[in-house]
């Protein structure tokens, strides 16, 4: 996997990381850059507008679950790495209804696995030297960390909280397994929290920026002490790319930005930005707006990323600083309402964006 020339397969690549992938790896001169998104409620098209008319880029409505249908589009498309982000990832839906993580990132990784081994014993010999598959995955399958405790590393022993850190978990294992039994070229990364454009507005900043905007209460669990590390997603776009491409087979990397804060750090710092930037009447403050509701069950205090492996081997260091990022994206949020206003108000769910705009065209 060196050089630009290459073939990549992203699944999930829809979705909020899976689109940055995209958008960077056509950005950066990849031969072919394959887009398999089944798209859920989560995947959506609009988020790839920049590059879907672009002759490298395309996309296929597919399910990683369809083993069968996976092969074909290897095969088809003559694939060299594979970079697996499609996920079920909101913790909450996995508390609520964790069936479906089960299905999608346990059941689904073991088809795709299956798939990719497959085609893999096909190539020839220096085709099956190069080829890699990539497992994306989060810092949550490590589980809750003190606040005294050193950060996590590729070495830190697996204790996942919530069902979907455990269906990720699960997918972590079954990737090694594959490789340590079959031999399939297989890289593990896990990620910190991500942050930045076209994050879906069930998430923490972009549902706080868009409460905000719309004048609704900012919640905030607890006393919003939780603290995440966050990481620009554009940052960990470039990361995956460094793995995907020179990563060792058999190992994993940490990928974060050391730049760990409260949740109600983060939520207080975007009232400040939006106070500044779009001030409301009579005076108030957007802070006026948090509210704090019950913790969700098992919710871990704190996560934290040690990405020295990263940074030593491969060579990556994050570009965005957390400050600068989250000015950005509220700027982002503020100035893009044609992409998350028809999330908020339902047009989203009967139609894709994307497919509503090329069926016009």
């Amino acid at each position: 996997m060196r050089g630009t020339g290459t073939r990549i397969l992203v699944t999930g690549g829809a979705g909020f990381i899976g689109s940055a992938v995209c958008r960077h790896l056509v950005a950066g001169g990849a031969e072919r850059v394959v887009n398999v998104d089944k798209l859920t409620y989560a995947g959506n098209l609009a988020s790839l507008r920049t590059i879907e008319n672009e002759a490298s880029y395309v996309h296929y409505r597919a399910d990683i679950g369809d083993e069968r249908r996976m092969l074909e589009i290897l095969r088809a498309e003559r694939i060299e790495a594979v970079m697996h982000l499609a996920a079920e990832s909101h913790v909450d839906r996995s508390i609520e209804g964790p069936d479906v993580f089960i299905k999608t990132n346990i059941v689904g990784t073991v088809r795709l696995l299956n798939a990719a081994l497959a085609y893999w014993s096909e190539l020839a010999a220096d085709a099956r030297e190069r080829f890699r598959f990539h497992h994306v995955s989060t810092d949550e399958v490590f589980g809750d960390l003190f606040f005294e405790e050193s950060a996590f590393t590729e070495a830190t022993a697996y204790a996942p909280s919530s069902p979907y850190a455990a269906s990720k978990a699960a997918s972590d294992h079954l990737v090694r397994a594959w490789a340590r039994t079959y031999g399939l070229p297989a890289v593990i990364s896990n990620c910190s929290n991500n942050f930045g454009p076209y994050h879906f507005p069930e998430k923490l900043i972009p549902l706080t920026i868009i409460n905000a905007i719309e004048e609704k209460p900012l919640p905030v669990y607890g006393t919003g002490a939780n603290v995440r590390d966050w990481l620009h997603v554009e940052d960990h776009a470039r990361a995956l790319e460094k793995v995907v491409r020179h990563g060792r087979p058999g190992e994993s990397y940490a990928v974060g930005a050391r730049a760990e804060r409260s949740n109600l750090a983060v939520v207080e710092g975007i009232c400040d930005r939006l106070d500044a930037r779009r001030p409301r009447g009579q005076g108030k403050s957007y802070r006026d707006l948090i509210t704090f509701v019950a913790d969700r069950p098992g919710h871990d205090r704190r996560y934290a990323i040690d990405p020295a492996k990263i940074e030593r081997e491969l060579g990556w260091t994050p570009q965005w600083g957390f400050d600068d990022g989250l000015s950005m994206t509220v700027d982002w949020y503020l100035a893009n309402r044609w992409w998350w206003e028809p999330i908020r108000d339902g047009r989203y769910a009967g139609m894709r964006l994307g497919e509503r705009r090329r069926r016009s065209a």
